[in-house]
């Protein structure tokens, strides 16, 4: 499958995610309030700018944000990961992303794997290791997510998380693992938390339909990735 046809299916079934995502986003926001521009000489755009100090990084990625011109005061912070082998810059704008963002001042966070860490540049949402609360991967996003509503005063009730594919599974390991930290989110054709727990098994449930599991053990997978003494809201799930 060609990637180019991949992200055409992937907006149109973002298409409700922008939707959902934009009602919430653009509520009680204030002035907009006037950032400086990472843009290169010439552009038209502002180009994504990489942050390499956000924090230890045990999952061993990179992070790059996508800045608008005029970032709303206590905007909401948006996360996006891509697919297998796919540019998280070019995700963000075929999708539609960065044009919302733009258009409400909302800031993006686009976490990019790398090949040392997966041959496919794939996120190892497969592996507990990778994907669980604090370790590997998914405690590099957290540590972004930290860093970049310091940077851009975003409002701490309001940070969401959409990934697709492989980025979509690590998104909703990342929903489960961190109920605390994000309001809401979107998986697109990512596999469920507790699908999977290593590299043959996650090839084997994206080949056929499995385990079987009833709908409360499905939600058994998702309550165990939690902190144990989490008592607040589940984040939204589109």
């Amino acid at each position: 499958m060609k990637w180019s046809r991949e992200l055409r299916i992937a907006r149109r079934s973002m298409q409700t995610a922008l939707k959902a995502t934009s009602a919430i986003a653009a509520t009680k926001f204030p002035t907009p309030l006037k950032v400086p521009s990472f843009s290169q000489p010439g552009s038209s755009a502002p180009m994504p700018l990489e942050v390499a100090d956000f924090g230890s990084n045990p999952g061993r990625l990179r992070m790059l944000v996508h800045c608008p011109r005029h970032i709303a005061e206590n905007a909401p912070l948006i996360v996006l990961l891509h697919g297998c082998g796919q540019s998280a810059t070019s995700f963000a704008v075929d999708a539609g992303w960065t044009t919302l963002a733009d258009r409400l001042g909302v800031p993006l966070v686009l976490p990019v794997q790398l090949e040392d860490n997966n041959q496919g540049r794939c996120f190892n949402w497969f592996r507990p290791s990778h994907a669980s609360r604090g370790n590997g991967e998914a405690s590099s996003i957290r540590q972004m997510v930290s860093s970049a509503v310091r940077r851009f005063g975003s409002d701490t009730q309001r940070v969401f998380i959409v990934g697709l594919s492989a980025g979509g599974a690590m998104a909703a390991a990342l929903l489960a693992g961190y109920p605390d930290v994000f309001a809401g989110g979107a998986v697109v054709a990512g596999l469920p938390v507790g699908a999977a727990t290593n590299l043959a098994e996650a090839l084997r449930r994206m080949a056929e339909a499995g385990p079987a599991r009833s709908s409360g053990a499905w939600a058994d997978q998702v309550r165990r990735a939690a902190p144990s003494d989490y008592r607040g809201p589940w984040p939204r799930l589109s």
